[in-house]
Protein backbone atom coordinates (compact mmCIF):
# COMPACT_ATOMS: atom_id res chain seq x y z
CA UNK A 1 0.00 0.00 0.00
CA UNK A 2 1.39 3.40 -0.96
CA UNK A 3 2.04 6.19 1.54
CA UNK A 4 -0.81 8.41 0.22
CA UNK A 5 -3.21 5.46 0.53
CA UNK A 6 -2.05 4.83 4.11
CA UNK A 7 -2.52 8.53 4.92
CA UNK A 8 -6.02 8.54 3.44
CA UNK A 9 -6.93 5.41 5.41
CA UNK A 10 -5.61 6.91 8.66
CA UNK A 11 -7.55 10.15 8.04
CA UNK A 12 -10.75 8.21 7.35
CA UNK A 13 -10.26 6.20 10.56
CA UNK A 14 -9.75 9.38 12.58
CA UNK A 15 -12.90 10.92 11.08
CA UNK A 16 -14.94 7.82 11.96
CA UNK A 17 -13.56 7.83 15.52
CA UNK A 18 -14.48 11.50 15.94
CA UNK A 19 -18.03 10.96 14.67
CA UNK A 20 -18.49 7.94 16.97
CA UNK A 21 -17.20 9.94 19.94
CA UNK A 22 -19.86 12.63 19.45
CA UNK A 23 -22.66 10.17 18.69
CA UNK A 24 -21.99 7.75 21.56
CA UNK A 25 -20.86 10.07 24.35
CA UNK A 26 -23.22 10.53 27.33
CA UNK A 27 -25.46 13.54 27.05
CA UNK A 28 -24.67 16.45 29.37
CA UNK A 29 -27.94 17.64 30.86
CA UNK A 30 -26.51 21.15 31.36
CA UNK A 31 -25.80 21.51 27.63
CA UNK A 32 -29.48 21.79 26.66
CA UNK A 33 -30.23 24.96 24.72
CA UNK A 34 -32.27 27.59 26.48
CA UNK A 35 -34.57 30.24 25.16
CA UNK A 36 -34.85 33.50 27.09
CA UNK A 37 -38.32 34.37 28.31
CA UNK A 38 -39.89 37.66 29.17
CA UNK A 39 -41.77 38.16 32.42
CA UNK A 40 -44.97 36.76 30.90
CA UNK A 41 -43.24 33.42 30.24
CA UNK A 42 -43.43 33.86 26.44
CA UNK A 43 -40.30 32.69 24.62
CA UNK A 44 -38.34 35.55 23.06
CA UNK A 45 -35.51 35.96 20.58
CA UNK A 46 -32.94 38.72 20.91
CA UNK A 47 -31.68 40.07 17.55
CA UNK A 48 -29.43 43.15 17.44
CA UNK A 49 -30.46 44.01 21.00
CA UNK A 50 -34.20 43.89 20.14
CA UNK A 51 -36.42 41.37 21.94
CA UNK A 52 -39.04 39.79 19.68
CA UNK A 53 -41.26 36.71 19.77
CA UNK A 54 -39.82 33.75 17.83
CA UNK A 55 -41.17 33.05 14.35
CA UNK A 56 -40.87 29.30 14.86
CA UNK A 57 -41.24 27.07 17.88
CA UNK A 58 -37.92 25.69 19.12
CA UNK A 59 -38.18 21.97 19.78
CA UNK A 60 -35.50 20.39 21.96
CA UNK A 61 -33.21 18.14 19.95
CA UNK A 62 -32.62 14.55 20.95
CA UNK A 63 -34.10 12.53 23.77
CA UNK A 64 -35.21 14.25 26.95
CA UNK A 65 -33.71 12.91 30.18
CA UNK A 66 -35.87 10.97 32.62
CA UNK A 67 -35.27 12.80 35.91
CA UNK A 68 -35.79 11.04 39.24
CA UNK A 69 -35.17 12.50 42.69
CA UNK A 70 -35.01 10.76 46.07
CA UNK A 71 -35.13 13.35 48.83
CA UNK A 72 -36.43 13.20 52.38
CA UNK A 73 -37.53 9.61 51.86
CA UNK A 74 -39.74 10.53 48.87
CA UNK A 75 -39.30 9.57 45.21
CA UNK A 76 -40.36 12.15 42.62
CA UNK A 77 -40.39 11.68 38.88
CA UNK A 78 -42.25 9.41 36.47
CA UNK A 79 -43.28 6.02 37.83
CA UNK A 80 -42.87 4.61 34.31
CA UNK A 81 -40.84 5.80 31.33
CA UNK A 82 -41.69 4.32 27.94
CA UNK A 83 -39.27 3.73 25.07
CA UNK A 84 -39.04 1.78 21.83
CA UNK A 85 -36.16 -0.56 20.99
CA UNK A 86 -33.43 1.59 19.46
CA UNK A 87 -34.27 4.73 21.46
CA UNK A 88 -31.56 6.45 23.46
CA UNK A 89 -32.35 6.41 27.18
CA UNK A 90 -31.00 9.22 29.33
CA UNK A 91 -31.63 8.82 33.04
CA UNK A 92 -30.54 11.29 35.74
CA UNK A 93 -31.06 10.33 39.38
CA UNK A 94 -30.46 12.75 42.23
CA UNK A 95 -30.55 11.71 45.89
CA UNK A 96 -29.90 13.14 49.31
CA UNK A 97 -28.28 9.83 50.35
CA UNK A 98 -25.26 7.79 49.28
CA UNK A 99 -26.29 4.66 47.37
CA UNK A 100 -26.04 2.91 44.00
CA UNK A 101 -28.60 3.25 41.23
CA UNK A 102 -29.15 -0.04 39.41
CA UNK A 103 -30.90 -0.39 36.04
CA UNK A 104 -32.02 -4.01 36.10
CA UNK A 105 -32.00 -6.00 32.86
CA UNK A 106 -29.31 -3.77 31.39
CA UNK A 107 -27.14 -4.43 34.45
CA UNK A 108 -26.00 -0.81 34.71
CA UNK A 109 -24.97 0.68 38.04
CA UNK A 110 -23.84 4.17 39.03
CA UNK A 111 -23.10 5.74 42.39
CA UNK A 112 -25.34 8.54 43.61
CA UNK A 113 -24.75 10.98 46.48
CA UNK A 114 -25.83 14.47 47.47
CA UNK A 115 -24.56 16.90 44.81
CA UNK A 116 -23.40 13.94 42.69
CA UNK A 117 -26.23 12.57 40.53
CA UNK A 118 -26.11 9.20 38.79
CA UNK A 119 -26.27 9.61 35.01
CA UNK A 120 -27.02 6.91 32.46
CA UNK A 121 -27.08 7.13 28.67
CA UNK A 122 -27.64 3.95 26.67
CA UNK A 123 -29.55 2.47 23.75
CA UNK A 124 -32.74 0.60 24.62
CA UNK A 125 -31.76 -2.58 22.79
CA UNK A 126 -33.82 -5.14 24.76
CA UNK A 127 -37.62 -5.06 25.01
CA UNK A 128 -39.28 -5.58 28.38
CA UNK A 129 -39.89 -3.94 31.77
CA UNK A 130 -36.84 -2.94 33.77
CA UNK A 131 -36.80 -1.68 37.33
CA UNK A 132 -34.50 1.17 38.33
CA UNK A 133 -33.77 1.13 42.05
CA UNK A 134 -31.62 2.46 44.84
CA UNK A 135 -29.73 -0.79 45.22
CA UNK A 136 -28.68 -0.75 48.89
CA UNK A 137 -32.14 0.39 50.03
CA UNK A 138 -33.99 -1.99 47.65
CA UNK A 139 -36.14 1.03 46.77
CA UNK A 140 -37.80 1.17 43.33
CA UNK A 141 -37.39 4.56 41.64
CA UNK A 142 -39.04 4.00 38.25
CA UNK A 143 -39.73 1.37 35.64
CA UNK A 144 -38.38 1.53 32.10
CA UNK A 145 -40.75 -0.05 29.57
CA UNK A 146 -39.13 -0.84 26.22
CA UNK A 147 -41.50 -1.87 23.41
CA UNK A 148 -40.38 -3.78 20.32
Amino acid sequence: MSNPAKLALAAAGAAVALVLFFVLRPEDESAAPTTPTDTSGTPTVIVDGETTPPTTTLEPEGPQPVRITFEGGEVTGPRRAEFTVGDRVILVVRADVVDHVHVHGYDLMEDVAPNSPARFSFRADAPGRFEVELEDRHLPLTELVVSP
